[in-house]
């Protein structure tokens, strides 16, 4: 079973799939987490201490090869997993970027989005923007804008794909988002344990 998590920065993505993740684990299932990293806030964080921006393309071009190679080979290890596989970002996220910085969708993201698996579900982590400002103003790793968090919400929304994933009210606190995650793990009906006739160690069914 393979879901995909997405959402704006500081919706939580990292935090709930990893909570999620480890409550499948520890209740007796098999579960692998798999990051689809862009590098973007390694870039973001280079370029404030030396003082430059990259132009939009250039750093979608950057952002994109780095993404496009990491769903590749995850995508190759979630073929090879039992259990669950939970994703966290996917093409979905670089084509949301694409729309915020006023570029066009291309043709390789919506092709390989069609050639790769479909994922059982793709769980959108909806939050606030500015709630998701606060949190990444508190963590101190790195800095976004208001106003960029805004126009990547707005452009998630505005995503052709938007409308078959699953949403998520991610302003909750962790422990509450991984429960309301693992329902819609369970809302899919499949095992995750590797003998499907063994239940859990719990004797609860996810």
């Amino acid at each position: 079973m393979l879901i995909v998590l997405t959402g704006i920065d500081g919706s939580g993505k990292s935090t709930a799939a990893q909570a999620l993740v480890s409550a499948i684990r520890a209740d007796g299932g098999t579960a692998t987490l798999l990051n689809n990293h862009a590098g973007r806030r390694s870039m973001s964080v280079l370029g404030t201490r030396l003082g430059i921006r990259l132009p939009p393309r250039v750093a979608d071009a950057l952002e994109t090869t780095f993404r496009v190679w990491n769903v590749l080979v995850n995508h190759l290890r979630a073929n090879r997993a039992d259990g669950l596989v939970v994703m966290d970002r996917h093409l979905y996220c670089q084509l949301a970027l694409r729309a915020t910085k006023g570029l066009p969708r291309g043709r390789l993201l919506p092709w390989l989005l069609g050639a790769l698996p479909a994922p059982d579900a793709v769980v959108h982590l909806d939050v606030d923007p500015a709630v998701a400002h606060r949190r990444i103003s508190a963590r101190g790793t790195d800095a976004e804008a208001l106003e960029d968090l805004i126009a990547f919400a707005r452009a998630y929304r505005e995503l052709p794909e938007y409308g078959s994933f699953e949403k998520v009210d991610a302003s909750i606190s962790s422990p509450e988002l991984a429960r309301r995650l693992a329902e819609v793990v369970r809302g899919l009906g499949r095992p995750l344990w590797r003998d499907a006739t063994r239940p859990p160690r719990s004797g609860r069914r996810l």
